[in-house]
């Protein structure tokens, strides 16, 4: 088995180029992070159990986990296994009747069911050492081919990596709205707002 380490949910982001999703994964005590795309219901999904927003019927994941609770099952942690042809595989690990089963499951889903039951997030270390990003000072001024650049997610369902084509002048765009937009170490209060594309406009 893979080793395993474990991140927690930094943020959940907007791009401004694109209006997709990104999913910000932090690495527990270490200034490491790991970008995945997912859809805007899955961030929506996510962005509601982070701030513990009261709905008034369950919604999708809220139903899984309670189907997992009614069966005497338990969600023991959430695991993102695999980077394959740009795109992450994860495993929702779940106790029942005394085994233990890995289920398949895209990571976007498995993080909106790990946030409403608090249980850990690992990540293959194969797969942050591939993918994982350490901020730096001179980030920016690194070569495009050496820093993650995000593409547009492709139509399979599953979330591709920021990494997933070469370099472009467009793509490279995208990444640095998404730099300049991540708070360090700071929960976004309002993960799916966007922030303001005027840089001299005072933040609120």
């Amino acid at each position: 088995m893979s080793r395993m380490v474990e991140m927690v949910i930094d943020s959940v982001r907007v791009s401004l180029t694109n209006q997709q999703r990104i999913v910000v994964l932090r690495e527990v005590n270490a200034e490491r992070y790991l970008t995945i795309w997912i859809g805007p219901y899955e961030a929506e999904s996510i962005t509601i159990a982070l701030q513990e927003i009261e709905v008034s019927r369950p919604q999708t994941h809220d139903l899984l986990k309670n189907v997992l609770a009614s069966l005497n099952a338990r969600l023991l942690r959430i695991e993102v296994v695999a980077l394959r042809e740009e795109v992450y595989y994860g495993n929702l690990v779940v106790e029942t009747n005394g085994q233990i089963l890995q289920i398949d499951s895209r990571p976007s889903d498995a993080l909106a069911l790990a946030v409403r039951a608090h249980v850990p997030i690992l990540v293959a270390r194969e797969v942050l050492d591939a993918a994982g990003v350490t901020p730096e000072d001179d980030l920016r001024a690194q070569k495009p081919s050496s820093a993650p650049l995000a593409p547009s997610p492709r139509s399979t369902g599953e979330e591709p990596h920021p990494a997933a084509e070469g370099p472009s002048e467009e793509r490279l765009h995208v990444f640095e709205d998404f730099l300049s937009n991540l708070n360090i170490g700071d929960m976004d209060d309002n993960p799916d707002e966007e922030e303001d594309e005027d840089p001299d406009k005072p933040k609120k």
